[in-house]
């Protein structure tokens, strides 16, 4: 790159002679000249990955691999490695593991100074074999053994709730937005209609993201109308992505999202916003409007390339700055440790509370017919409640 951020030619085919010259004695110096060198574009979703790392990153988006199941995080203040939730029905969450639980070993291995690609490395292996991790829980260590099991990955759950003001809510969890997303979602959405629910809420809380095609088919569920990404690489060239009229609700509509949520489910969560389909109820959400391009290498190994930024449908770019909710509301640290994956979506969570508030005021106001697509006056007094209980 020049002094103004544009690519020169010159400049690469100098770089290119230079470290072809180096003589190397094993792929690994190889890789590692390679990450030096994407370093320096100080982008961290540019990177190299390795065949195994490559491998894991297709599995991942896939929707399938073998572990104990759950999905970390690395804490950005203390760098601890924590469990942002046990996947339902593997073998972590029947041993109990729980949101916010902080990883300090695996196989008597400390993570202390890991990043989550070095955990994930350890707590992966074959089906049927064991692995020993060890947990910190407020001031508690525990040691639990588990089994590795093949692990389908169900990105999204669904259930219908009924509120203490007895309206009928869809509740539908998004934990990531990998190849088959969109395609459970459309079921999921399926399903529940035939309960005809009087409102839907989408939770999108720590769900880091995934494929971009994956966002835009599945906000398409849930828009009828209206721009839901653009994406504009550093030529200027931009692509508009639109509802496409084939939306399968139409009922009120309100997005959980926090601190975690992150690329595909700001998509998501902007293209509601921002064409007034429903509101978003949480903490401010991560911020990374960057599009990457995942590029196969001829040894097994790959890239991610930043190749884009994204703007939402009112032209905004909300990297490193995040989408801030309509509703902000909160879960108490005493909470978030306490409350496990499966009262999620129930009276013991506080934002998925304030979110059926918002929606028990709409519907208040609801004409007496079957479809309803409430304006944005309406959303506007549902945003006029208490946020905190």
């Amino acid at each position: 790159m020049d002094s103004t951020g544009k690519y020169n030619k010159s400049d690469w085919l100098k770089l290119r002679r230079k470290v072809l010259a180096n003589k190397y004695h094993d792929t690994s110096q190889a890789y590692e000249t390679i990450r030096g060198m994407l370093s320096t574009l100080d982008d961290p979703y540019t990177r190299f990955l390795d065949p195994k790392e490559f491998k894991e990153l297709q599995i991942d988006t896939s929707g399938e691999l073998t572990g104990i199941g759950i999905q970390i995080s690395i804490d950005s203040n203390t760098k601890d490695i924590i469990v942002i939730a046990p996947i339902e029905g593997t073998p972590a969450f029947k041993a109990g593991i729980q949101p916010n639980d902080i990883i300090v070993s695996i196989d008597d291995t400390s993570t202390k100074g890991m990043g989550v690609e070095d955990v994930v490395k350890l707590i992966r292996g074959k089906k049927g074999t064991s692995v020993k991790i060890g947990i910190l829980r407020g001031k508690k260590i525990l040691v639990l053994s588990l089994l590795r099991d093949r692990i389908s990955i169900r990105s999204v759950t669904s259930r219908l709730n009924k509120s203490n003001t007895g309206i009928n809510i869809a509740y539908i969890r998004i934990r990531q937005f990998s190849s088959n997303s969109a395609n459970e979602l459309r079921n999921s959405l399926s399903s529940l209609k035939q309960n005809n629910p009087d409102a839907y809420i989408i939770d999108l809380r720590s769900n880091p993201g995934g494929l971009l095609e994956a966002s835009i088919d599945m906000s398409r569920q849930l828009l009828d109308k209206g721009v839901i990404v653009s994406t504009k690489t550093k030529d200027g060239i931009r692509d508009v992505r639109r509802a496409t009229g084939n939306a399968l609700i139409s009922k009120p509509l309100a997005l959980l999202v926090n601190e975690a949520s992150a690329s595909a489910s700001e998509i998501m969560s902007a293209a509601i916003q921002d064409n007034n389909r429903g509101i978003l109820v949480g903490k401010k959400t991560f911020g990374k409007g960057l599009v990457q391009s995942v590029r196969p290498l001829v040894d097994g190994s790959g890239l991610t390339v930043t190749v884009a930024k994204y703007l939402t449908p009112k032209g905004i770019d909300i990297h490193k700055n995040g989408i801030s909710p309509d509703i902000e509301a909160s879960i108490s640290k005493r909470n978030k440790t306490n409350i496990s994956a499966n009262q999620l979506g129930t009276s013991l969570d506080n934002q998925y509370s304030v979110a059926v508030s918002a929606l028990s005021k709409l519907l208040s106001q609801k004409p007496k017919y079957k479809s309803f697509i409430p304006k944005i006056a309406n959303y506007s007094m549902a945003l006029e409640i208490p946020t905190s209980f």
